[in-house]
């Protein structure tokens, strides 16, 4: 068997643990599909073959992912604090979400580790410039993880910026329209569960808590804390300051949202007036040469002719 077959049926395998591992996200799609067209469960045949998948992923997560976890496994109660914070955030709140998590970071620099290798084979590279080659693959594989989970985490967090503002708009029709605070927070959790998922499912968090006896200063603070965003920061406490002194939560709502609006308008035209210097780059790097040639090329070539 030739040697670069090797590494290829490692990397194989490792993407194969790695698509095991994932969990399947079609249940809600095929629950609905059901629901819709009125079936009370699906095709046996299929839903056992799903079953079994699901037992052996769930075999093989229990088994790999405490070895895989140990290589990066935080040094502390803090940081695996922030880790899971980080993940609630980026909507991840399973149990094992930061143990999956910190065993992907394992497996993908196991992968950048053989890709390293073959690629250092096939092109046939020095000891030296192999190591630095798979070095590299390492890191990669170490380092992809983090940046994902950042990009998915800024992201979210950016989808849950943008409806705020929506949200106290309605926050405020209903506690106006005679709701409690509890009730007003619910009602906007459902409304917004096809416009702003994010911000429904923190919201209707938020409600659970509630009702299962945290205070709501504490279940808004938690709301904050694990959405990361200043503004909903902003909102919780100002929520908590007009309970505590008695005023009106309504037009403290609204002075919110108006100011969320302002500086939502306010952005937008600071990345309007950002345009014209962004453009300098691109005009200089490409319009200006070609606007150049097209202008002083006969010239040059008539200089040229004429010998001067």
């Amino acid at each position: 068997m030739p040697i670069y077959v090797i590494p290829i049926l490692a990397i194989i395998s490792v993407a194969l643990v790695v698509y095991a591992l994932m969990p399947s996200g079609n249940d809600d799609e095929d629950r609905v599909k059901r629901r819709l067209t009125g079936r009370k469960q699906g095709d046996p045949i299929a839903d056992l073959r799903k079953q079994a998948q699901d037992s052996v992923a769930k075999k093989m997560m229990t088994k790999m992912a405490p070895i895989a976890v140990k290589p990066v496994m935080p040094k502390n109660s803090a940081e695996m604090s922030k880790l899971r914070q980080k993940l609630c955030s980026a909507g991840m709140r399973r149990d094992n979400a930061a143990q999956l998590f910190l065993a992907s970071k394992t497996i993908i620099g196991i992968a950048g580790l053989i890709g390293g290798l073959l690629f250092a084979w096939m092109r046939g590279y020095a000891f030296s410039d192999a190591v630095g080659v798979i070095v590299l693959g390492i890191a990669i594989g170490f380092l992809a993880p983090n940046l994902w989970l950042g990009s998915v985490a800024s992201k979210r967090k950016e989808k849950v910026k943008h409806g705020l503002a929506d949200a106290l708009d309605l926050m405020v029709v209903g506690v106006e329209a005679g709701l409690g605070l509890d009730a007003a927070i619910q009602r906007v959790g459902d409304e917004l569960k096809n416009v702003h998922p994010e911000l429904s499912e923190e919201f209707q968090i938020a409600v659970l808590e509630t009702q299962m006896g945290i205070r709501r200063s504490e279940s808004l603070e938690n709301l904050a804390n694990r959405t990361m965003v200043e503004e909903l920061r902003g909102m919780v406490a100002m929520i908590n300051q007009a309970e505590r002194f008695g005023t009106s939560i309504a037009r403290a709502l609204r002075n919110q949202a108006e100011a969320l609006r302002m500086k939502r308008r306010q952005a937008a035209e600071e990345k309007a007036q950002q345009c014209a210097v962004k453009l300098m780059l691109p005009l200089i790097l490409f319009i200006f040469p070609s606007i150049f040639v097209v202008l002083a090329g006969p010239a040059a070539l008539s200089f040229m002719e004429s010998g001067i």
